[in-house]
């Protein structure tokens, strides 16, 4: 995809080569708790289960 393609590419001038994504996945929202932060640990669930990997 193109915005993936170009997300990279603007890391790869930013920061360093091992910490450029190397999965990028857009979302409409992210999973909240009810005083509103991101629930980081269940998009990591969310990522490991579509890429198939275990935790």
């Amino acid at each position: 995809m193109q915005a993936e393609d170009d997300i990279k590419g603007f890391c790869q001038d930013q920061i360093s080569h091992f910490k450029v994504p190397r999965y990028i996945e857009f979302v409409e929202e992210f999973p909240m708790t009810v005083t509103g932060k991101i629930q980081k640990f269940k998009m990591s669930e969310a990522m490991l289960e579509k890429l198939g990997r275990a935790g």
